[in-house]
């Protein structure tokens, strides 16, 4: 079988048993003993079980080899021996421990786990994106019954102070008018006749004083004699 075949049906083996972190290292350039290596976890016994029983019966299926199955009996490590291909099936702490990925991890192949991790990928956003597509489905129903329950309620009767027409609204009174009448009502304050011209008063002369003395005396003097 080829060996681009082979890891492409090992890798949807793993991937239907929902397998975790699955890698594909090419080792021909580090052993003559297979060309390829694929390491994944499993969380449990019975899955790693199950992870080794689905790739035996995938490359079955398809007319390949079957070399060999260890560890299949305890579950913590179970080792699938194709040939040509060799799939490492760990747990967690297992894998953690020994480190393979270090040995065989120089040149990892991406091009086939990358085309199924991004199918499984977009396969799962498709799942997690129904809840949220029902969600809005509920709220945009939700809106449309709340508008439509708003426009059968009867519209609300206008204010009548608020609605004034031009008939109803007083005409306001021009300036000049306002003017006018503020007048007519004020009370009429008294005219007060200003003097024409300017009265200045100037001191008498000393002369003009000494001269209006001798005058008054020249009277009285007249004034006796005639009562003589």
């Amino acid at each position: 079988m080829d060996i681009k075949k082979l890891q492409t049906l090992v890798v949807d083996a793993l991937e239907d048993v929902k397998a975790q972190d699955i890698k594909v290292y090419d080792t021909t350039h580090l052993t003559s003993l297979f060309d390829r290596i694929c390491i994944a976890s499993g969380t449990s016994n019975r899955q790693t079980k199950s992870l080794a029983s689905s790739v035996r019966d995938k490359v079955k299926e398809n007319g390949g080899d079957i070399v060999g199955i260890e560890g299949e009996d305890v579950g913590e490590w179970v080792l699938v021996d194709l040939g040509d291909m060799v799939v490492h099936i760990m747990q967690p702490v297992i894998r953690g421990y020994y480190r393979l990925e270090e040995l065989w991890g120089d040149k990892e192949i991406k091009m086939g786990a990358a085309k199924r991790i991004s199918k499984r990928t977009a396969e799962v956003v498709e799942e997690d994106a129904e809840p949220v597509k029902r969600v809005r489905s509920n709220i945009n129903q939700a809106t449309q019954t709340t508008l439509d329950d708003e426009t059968k309620k009867p519209a609300r009767k206008p204010r009548a102070a608020a609605v004034a027409t031009d008939e109803t609204k007083p005409k306001r009174a021009s300036r000049a008018k306002v003017a006018d009448a503020d007048a007519a009502a004020a009370p009429k304050k008294p005219r007060v006749k200003k003097a024409i011209g300017t009265t200045i008063k100037v001191a008498a002369s000393k002369t003009a004083v000494a001269s209006a003395k001798q005058a008054a005396v020249k009277r009285t003097t007249a004034k006796r004699k005639a009562a003589v």
